[in-house]
């Protein structure tokens, strides 16, 4: 029976859970989820849990930040002039809004705080210091 190897194209369903169970993510009611392992199209942890899989089988991957989306680090906090925003720009916390770096480089931003002068931005991924757990099952190797 051929087993998912580096390199290999596969498809796979999967629920992304948090430690508590919520869940943050699923292919449910979608098409499989298709990567090359090995490529870096999605985070490591779920790239190295995949190998060794055969069609057909699920498993259950637990990812640590390391090998998922980092950890949270405070540094990426920063605060910015509220006058940088675009006019009638309506502002909440919680708000993704993707800007960009001084090497013009993109990055996702949550709005954290809103003061009067100035908007508290996060640069952190939303799930940057939690370990995920993936219930995967292996469709198919493409």
């Amino acid at each position: 029976m051929k087993t998912v190897k580096q390199g290999d194209t596969i498809r796979v369903h999967y629920t992304g859970r948090l430690e508590d169970g919520t869940v943050f993510d699923s292919s449910e009611n979608r098409p499989p989820l298709e990567f090359t392992v090995g490529e870096g199209e999605v985070i490591s942890g779920l790239e190295r849990g995949v190998v060794g899989m055969n069609i057909g089988e699920t498993k259950i991957i637990t990812i640590p930040p390391e090998l998922g989306y980092g950890h949270y680090m405070k540094e990426r906090i920063f605060e910015m002039d509220r006058k940088k925003m675009p006019g009638n720009f309506n502002i909440d916390v919680g708000l993704r809004l993707q800007m960009y770096r001084a090497d013009g480089m993109p990055v996702m931003v949550t709005v954290i705080g809103i003061s009067e002068n100035t908007l508290t931005m996060d640069a952190n991924h939303p799930l940057a210091g939690k370990t995920l757990i993936f219930e995967t099952k292996l469709v198919e190797i493409v």
